[in-house]
């Protein structure tokens, strides 16, 4: 399904993936028991269509059997590569470290948990087919979602979506193939802590998206907790959009606005009172004092949110560090190596 306010292929032309490497992968925290099943089904996938494609996973330091079950995997399918980071630079650190290794001319990211279904690879590269150099993916809503984090999604992509100009669609993923021009634009970005979600759709390129049935994990626990979830949102509007501050800004206005009116009322209504005494309403005045109070508070956490990002920015540490490698770090023809990484 197409999403309308994304450029559709310029001359219609159909590719095809022959003798084109598919690099496809994944990060990897303690998953080391779903990695075997991985490798097969994405095998079992790729198959019927192609034999030219690479498994590359990134372990973010692991505390299981992730790293010796990757060796293990990769010495009996010279296809299967892993990457270890030095410790746990979090998924999206992953996710960079893997496309980063990747040398195919089509790269395809997911997760390593089996939730993003490999038997759905095929359509994304009927897609590139098409044409579309960036394939994303959308969730298909559930019936058991919280209906508070539906809620929380939407007011979240329609911020980052105004913010970038274009329209985000709800239930989005990391699950998404990207062209390797769309890669190496991805990745030439200066950013160190890149929010993919949105920058995947800022680059530009003719782009797509497909739904998905989301398949339950087989093993291991989730590692997106709420709290997790609630700094990746936050991290994604304040690395894409100036709207918290404007919003800080109007509500100042209005506010000092009501604070006038209510203040020219009371001046009034004293004036021509003919006992002359004060209005009542002092608890009223508090009220809106402590309210005035926890909103600046609210405004100074904003300003911090932008100014720590700056921080962080400034620093230019790498997205991530390698500590061990079965594949070595792709760099296209011409470029220089990414200054992101060590």
């Amino acid at each position: 399904m197409t999403n309308g306010n994304h450029d559709a292929p310029a001359d219609g032309k159909i590719r095809s993936i022959a003798g084109k490497l598919i690099s496809i992968t994944a990060p990897a925290l303690n998953e080391g028991e779903n990695l075997a099943a991985l490798c097969r089904r994405i095998t079992a996938a790729l198959t019927p269509i192609t034999h030219n494609f690479e498994i590359v996973i990134a372990d973010n330091a692991s505390s299981d059997d992730t790293l010796p079950q990757l060796r293990r995997l990769s010495a009996e399918d010279p296809r299967v590569k892993y990457v270890r980071l030095s410790r746990n630079f979090g998924h999206q650190g992953g996710l960079i470290a893997g496309m980063h290794h990747c040398a195919g001319e089509i790269v395809i990211t997911m997760d390593a948990d089996l939730q993003h279904p490999p038997e759905v690879l095929p359509k994304l590269l009927e897609r590139w087919e098409e044409g579309f150099d960036v394939v994303g993916t959308r969730k298909r809503p559930s019936g058991y979602t919280n209906p508070v984090r539906q809620v929380l999604n939407s007011v979240f992509y329609r911020v980052v979506g105004k913010s970038i100009g274009i329209p985000l669609t709800q239930h989005q993923s990391d699950f998404r193939l990207l062209d390797r021009a769309a890669l190496n634009a991805l990745l030439a970005l200066p950013e160190r802590q890149k929010f993919l979600r949105g920058l995947s759709h800022w680059i530009g390129f003719p782009q797509t998206s497909i739904e998905f049935e989301p398949s339950a994990r087989q093993f291991g626990k989730t590692k997106f907790r709420f709290l997790g979830l609630l700094a990746f949102a936050i991290h994604g509007v304040i690395s894409f959009s100036v709207f918290p501050l404007r919003l800080f800004t109007v509500i100042g206005m209005i506010v000092a606005a009501l604070a006038l009116g209510n203040a020219a009322y009371l001046i009034v209504d004293w004036l021509t009172d003919a006992s002359g005494e004060p209005p009542p309403g002092w608890l009223t005045l508090a009220t809106g004092v402590y309210f005035l109070g926890g909103l600046q508070l609210v405004g100074i956490g904003v300003l911090g949110e932008y100014l720590a990002l700056t921080l962080v920015e400034s620093r230019r540490r790498p997205s991530f560090i390698v500590a061990e490698a079965s594949t070595p770090m792709y760099v296209p023809v011409g470029a220089a190596p990414p200054p992101n990484s060590l």
